[in-house]
Order: C-alpha cells, then sequence, then structure tokens
C-alpha cells in the first residue's frame, strides 16, 4: 500500500492503530504531569516544564473521507484542557511536501489553535539520523515518539533510542511485517534492515529464518527487534499484531517500547482492549478482522489454564500479596491484572491455594490478599 491511497479512507485497522496511540498518549501524559507538578514545587523552579508529541511520518491532517487522523485530534484534545495547552510541544514531520502543506492548513483551521503556547511545528523532512538534529526544541522534555513508516526506510535503532534513552520518553512504532521480511533477503535494501536490526544480529536473523515455516518466521522476526531493543534499554517492549482481513496473514505490528514498568502497564490494558478476541478472558493482543467469522478458532487454546499452571509451578511454597504476584510474573506475557485475579480465584475455588482474608465479596481478589502456594511435591 502507498501512502496516497493509505490516507484515501481510514479502515478498521488504522482506526485501531489511531486508538492505540491516543489512549496511550493521554494516559502516559496525564502520569507524566502530575511528576513535572510535583518537580515545579521545587524552589527556584517558576515555569512550566513541557512534554512533547513527535509523530515522523504524519501524513497529510486528513484523510480523503474527511475524517481527522491522530496529529489533529491530539492538538484539539490538548487545547480542551489547560495543563496540555501550556505544556504540550508538538513536532510533526513527513517527507510528502503536499502532505506538509496539507497537515498546516488543517492545523490552521484547528479552532483556537493559537491558544497552544507551543505553536505546533511542521517539518518536511528525509527521516534518517539527520532528523535527530530537529529535535533539539524537546531535548530533555518527556516525550511520545511515534513513527509509522511505509516500510522500513528510516526506521532505525539509533533513531529510536534518541529519544527512548532519555526519562519519560517512550516509543511506538509501526511494523511493517511483509515488507521487512522480504526485506531481509533482498541485498537492495540490506543497509535499511541493518539498521533497524543492527549488523551483526540481521545477518544471524537472515541464517535462521531459512529452515523455518511462516509462522515461526514471523515468530523469529519479531522477537529479534524486541530483543534488539530491550539491549538497546528500552526494557519493557510489547508488539500488537494487525492481521489482513482474511485473518490468514499477519499485515504488521505495532511495537511499544518504554523504560518504565508503568508505561509497560498501561499500554498492556490499552491493547487488551483493542485486541479483537479473548480466551478465558485473556487477551489476544492481536486485530484480527476475521475472528468475528472463526470463533471456534479462539476457543481451542485455554491460557488462563495455562496460567494457573505456571503460578503453581513458580510461587511454590511461597507467600505473598496479589500484587506481588501479578508484578513478579506479568512482564513479558500477555496477562492482564485482571487475568491474575481471575486464576487465583480459581485456583482458591479448587482448594489448591489458601488465601487470607479468605471472607470477602464474592468473587473479588483485591491486591493486599495474601496468597500461600502449596510446595512443590
Amino acid at each position: 500500500m502507498n501512502n496516497s491511497s493509505f490516507f484515501d479512507e481510514q479502515k478498521e485497522q488504522s482506526l485501531v492503530k489511531a486508538r492505540i496511540v491516543e489512549k496511550y498518549f493521554w494516559a502516559w501524559a496525564k502520569v507524566i504531569i502530575g511528576v513535572l507538578k510535583r518537580q515545579e514545587q521545587q524552589p527556584g523552579l517558576s515555569k512550566k516544564l513541557k512534554l512533547a508529541y513527535i509523530d515522523l511520518f504524519a501524513g497529510p491532517g486528513r484523510y480523503q473521507d474527511g475524517s481527522e487522523s491522530t496529529p489533529l485530534r491530539v492538538l484539539e484534545t490538548a487545547i480542551k484542557e489547560t495543563d496540555f495547552r501550556e505544556r504540550l510541544i508538538t513536532l510533526f514531520n513527513d517527507v510528502d511536501t503536499n502532505n506538509t502543506q496539507s497537515l498546516q492548513n488543517s492545523i490552521n483551521l484547528i479552532p483556537d489553535v493559537n491558544q497552544l503556547k507551543n505553536k505546533p511545528i511542521v517539518i518536511n523532512q528525509e527521516v534518517g539520523e539527520e532528523i535527530v538534529q530537529r529535535f533539539e526544541p524537546v531535548r530533555g522534555v518527556p516525550t511520545l515518539f511515534f513513527v509509522d513508516p511505509w516500510g522500513y526506510k528510516g526506521l532505525s535503532l539509533q533513531l529510536i533510542n534518541s529519544v527512548v534513552k532519555n526519562w519519560g520518553c517512550d516509543c511506538i512504532f509501526f511494523f511493517n511485517y511483509n515488507r521487512i521480511n522480504m526485506g531481509l533477503g533482498n541485498d537492495a535494501v540490506k543497509n535499511h534492515i541493518n539498521a533497524l536490526f543492527g549488523e551483526d544480529r540481521a545477518s544471524q536473523l537472515r541464517e535462521k529464518l531459512h529452515p523455518l515455516n511462516p509462522t515461526h518466521k514471523e515468530i523469529a522476526i519479531v522477537e529479534e527487534i524486541c530483543e534488539a531493543l530491550k539491549e538497546m534499554g528500552g526494557e519493557y517492549v510489547l508488539p500488537f499484531r494487525f492481521r489482513h482481513e482474511n485473518g490468514n496473514r499477519t499485515s504488521h505490528h505495532l511495537i511499544f517500547v518504554s523504560k518504565h514498568v508503568r508505561g509497560y502497564e498501561i499500554m498492556k490494558e490499552i491493547m487488551a482492549k483493542e485486541s479483537s478476541t479473548t480466551e478465558q478472558g485473556v487477551p489476544s493482543f492481536e486485530y484480527n478482522p476475521a475472528t468475528k467469522f472463526q470463533p471456534l478458532l479462539f476457543e481451542l487454546s485455554r491460557p488462563l489454564d495455562e496460567l494457573t499452571d505456571m503460578l503453581l509451578d513458580e510461587f511454590a511454597g511461597q507467600t505473598m500479596t496479589m500484587i506481588e504476584v501479578y508484578q513478579r510474573h506479568h512482564i513479558g506475557k500477555r496477562y492482564i491484572k485482571k487475568n491474575y485475579k481471575d486464576a487465583l480465584l480459581k485456583l482458591e475455588a479448587q482448594g489448591k491455594i489458601t488465601a487470607e482474608p479468605s471472607k470477602r465479596r464474592k468473587n473479588t481478589f483485591g491486591d493486599t490478599v495474601r496468597v500461600t502456594f502449596p510446595p512443590k511435591r
């Protein structure tokens, strides 16, 4: 899909992607603003501290059907709240001059856009190492970094690290699986793929992929990009998969990168709600338009049963609170907080664990309830 056809209409997958980005931005921003306000109470600080939103492939602002893309929605919401009006810095880039002109015109037409203390910055530049120099207005500022390229050109570990390395900075990027899968075997784009994975990792990945079937190939590719991001310092990485309309093939992944577990937990809950299916209440972390036509397929796995077995095995002989169970176990797994409560309720009903207090409101398992797991037999 090329740039122009993508913006002809806002397809359902694009809506889901936009919702994930926007929901996370506002949740993240409220947490960051709370921290900034506490910092502003320190002696000698008289100015409002800033936070930023950067979109490097921003598009024209509106789809051909008239619906707004993410940049306009971010700005319109910011105008409505004082904290955002006074603090938010926005930088939007697109290599296509028609897109940047259209976006700027759309921004100019937003009612009360002049109430934003920091005028939105719209630039027209090829994405690569040089664009990092344009981040000067947000250097040292907590930033949500959104990168949504059409393929892989310009997307690199160095680019992501240029923002994520700082405090309060997270990244969400579009990982076009089909383009990257094809690019791994194409010498013509070798440099772009090396920039994304790192040269050594990309070489090893090319060798690893040869004997794999399509399913295992996808797992290997996504696993490698996640590991590369973790090695870079993005300790918490979370992918969300999008399927094609027929449900048979992956189109892309939206990958979240953060250095803080709080951001990871927030994004996990958002992606869980945007998942098209759940299995025993456990979210799939994918959007698949075909799931409504294939309900049986998604009833075959029993992930909550797997979770109960894991907890009995990993915490055998230990006593801890429910929140400690969740915090010690959920990183790198698709389970959300509610799944842990459901699993512990199930184990308690089966008599496989003891919980204190044992008398609680029906079907509740509070964060401070203490759980004792039996020793291994």
